[in-house]
């Protein structure tokens, strides 16, 4: 075991962040041949938070036998939950505003005998903790896959107990990327002018092979150790706010990694769906909504397994559903987050879906989470989204989705043909769906992420249609998510492959003899995109209309689609001009915005344009312009 390592787990045991059964020995358990505390979670809580009645899953050989004791002034044991393993106990204790940061022993008694004891440690709230802003209009995502991204500490590559090692020949294996490298990088990221991160999953996967993506985890409360520590998260977050940049964690809440401590002792015998044998689910994502669909065509929507190796959880048990909201707010507190991605996000049950963002949000009322749902229907995405009067009668608490629709629609007619029913009047036309959003503005916009082929792969590594599709994502409503890389034109084979999608950042490894961070070794097209997208995301970092402004868009003519975003007297025009030629673009359709205004500025060339008289729009053109 390197030194590294062992330094890590040994903060890591004294802040009480590490597995519960290390921390227990560092507490004060007694070690006995039965009921020793082999976990407890969450392993810390915090004074004044809404959520203050706490169910603690406590872990250890016959613990259910015993019977739990605390004597601490504003601490009290409401309830004791037993289940059907003996190895368990859940309780739950309640927290009083008045309580004292401290810590306090919890007893663990047999027949008036202490058999095990665990020194819970209740910290204070940071300053101002519930009242933080989560990402939002005014912010651009930067979406990295930590693995792939950059290695800044070589000795973590590989660790004792984590079975898969690093291989990076193989686009499905661990690279060595790390938290080090991204906080190395926190200056790069900030001159492009993103303003937040959304990592993949961090917490731990030890899982046999593809582990590198994240999301089968197999311990929700640790960070894995090929990437770092709890406490170099929580680093990363506090260095990349001191930048102006806030982090978005990706949580999963519909599975687990078949390898999590939990399926070698579960903790109840319904704590999985289908825990007898794999059941996959169907994807049917429609059959939630669907007034016509069989119950069981729902049921196993909700309830068959992602894939063998990622075991579909039941939220239905209150136990787990009590664990995953409270793993939540607690990654919220510990590490300072601006956001959360969650991801498969129907694929949950629903009514602890709409229980776990409540909580959340009730917690921190400006605070900002983004679902998954995988569709190019409205209606499907709309159903998830706070404030939307669902006919099933559910009720969500989500604030943001991912816009599916936009994204698929984006890809596909950038490479139409335009027609009277093709090309940018789809585009047109999947935007007059925004009245079926409860809050369009508050949807996230991507070109692409870590499960679709490169966009500019995608669309045949033509720079111009490119540049295209990121004026889109940057000046259309809601907020615009970018993926690592892409800045630098990263490619990838057009029909899926997540391997080479999430391929390696030039520069991010010594010896690269590419260097996105740096420039070296760019082509003169990877530095032209390069510098389009730091000029574009700088300018609207800056732009209160892109931010706040209102829309108007123009039904498409002749291949030309126009928007417009304004704000009070101020506006800015957006043309994208398909044609692989010039044309001449009037301007009458829009005297509204240009009535007593004579000139306008180029956003990215700074030319001043006269706007009296027909523009020219250049051939497979993108034109943003401030109208003065």
């Amino acid at each position: 075991m390197n030194k590294r390592y062992q330094f890590g787990l040994l903060v890591l045991l004294c802040t009480l962040l590490f597995p519960s059964s290390l921390v227990a020995e560092t507490s004060g358990t007694l070690k006995e041949s039965h009921y020793a505390i082999s976990h407890l979670e969450p392993a810390n809580w915090w004074v004044g938070m809404n959520y203050h009645q706490v169910e603690l899953m406590v872990h250890g050989d016959n613990i259910s036998a015993t019977q739990p004791h605390i004597n601490y002034s504003g601490v009290q044991i409401l309830s004791v939950v037993k289940t059907d393993n003996p190895n368990y106990l859940f309780v739950q204790i309640d927290i009083a505003a008045n309580a004292k940061p401290g810590r306090f022993p919890i007893e663990f008694q047999l027949n008036g005998e202490t058999k095990s004891r665990f020194d819970y440690p209740l910290l204070a709230r940071e300053k101002n903790s519930a009242q933080r802003k989560g990402f939002s209009t005014k912010d651009a995502i930067y979406l990295i896959t930590p693995d792939r991204f950059a290695n800044g500490d070589t000795h973590n590559d590989a660790v004792a107990g984590l079975t898969e090692q690093p291989d990076r020949t193989f686009k499905g294996g661990r690279h060595g990327g790390d938290i080090a490298g991204m906080t190395k990088h926190l200056d790069y990221i900030a001159k492009m002018g993103f303003t937040q991160i959304w990592p993949n999953p961090l917490t731990e996967n030890n899982q046999p092979q593809y582990s590198y993506h994240g999301y089968a985890a197999t311990n929700l409360y640790l960070i894995d150790a090929r990437y770092g520590t709890n406490e170099d998260f929580k680093h990363f977050v506090r260095k990349a706010q001191q930048k102006s940049i806030g982090v978005i964690q990706d949580v999963v809440l519909n599975h687990i990694g078949s390898q999590h401590w939990w399926m070698n002792d579960l903790p109840a015998k319904d704590w999985l769906n289908f825990p007898a044998e794999f059941v996959a689910t169907t994807h049917r994502r429609t059959t939630v909504q669907d007034p016509y669909a069989d119950p069981q065509d729902k049921e196993l929507f909700v309830s068959g397994w992602f894939v063998k190796s990622m075991p579909d959880l039941n939220q239905r048990n209150p136990q787990l559903a009590n664990y995953l909201i409270q793993n939540s707010l607690w990654w919220i507190e510990y590490a300072g987050l601006s956001g959360i991605r969650e991801d498969t996000y129907g694929y949950a049950d629903e009514q602890f879906l709409s229980r776990w963002a409540k909580t959340i949000m009730d917690e921190y009322p400006h605070f900002n989470i983004v679902g998954e749902e995988w569709s190019n229907n409205p209606a499907v995405v709309a159903h998830w989204q706070r404030g939307k009067e669902n006919k099933s009668g559910h009720v969500s608490y989500l604030p943001s989705m991912m816009d599916f629709p936009i994204h698929e629609t984006l890809r596909q007619v950038l490479l139409e043909e335009e027609t009277w029913d093709k090309g940018f009047v789809r585009l047109y036309e999947m935007l007059a769906n925004d009245f079926i959003y409860p809050d369009p503005f508050n949807l996230v916009v991507f070109p692409e992420n870590h499960d679709t082929s490169r966009i500019y792969s995608h669309l045949n590594e033509n720079l111009d249609l490119f540049k295209m599709a990121m004026v889109y994502t940057a000046t259309m409503r809601g907020i615009p998510q970018f993926y690592y890389g892409s800045e630098v034109l990263m490619t990838s084979p057009r029909e899926r492959d997540d391997g080479a999608v999430r391929a390696d950042m030039p520069g991010g490894w010594n010896g690269d003899t590419k260097n996105a961070f740096t420039g070296k070794g760019l082509s003169a097209k990877e530095r032209d995109a390069q510098q389009f997208i730091k000029t574009l995301l700088n300018w609207r970092k800056k732009s209160a209309v892109i931010h706040h402004g209102k829309l108007r868009h123009y039904a498409p003519e002749n291949g030309v689609y126009v928007y417009v975003r304004y704000l009070d007297d101020k506006a800015v025009m957006i043309l994208l001009n398909k044609n692989k030629q010039e044309v001449t673009h009037h301007l009458l359709a829009y005297r509204e915005f240009l009535e007593g205004k004579k000139k306008a500025v180029d956003v990215l060339s700074k030319r001043t344009i006269d706007i009296t008289k027909p523009l020219q729009l250049a051939a497979s053109s993108s034109l943003i312009i401030e109208l003065q």
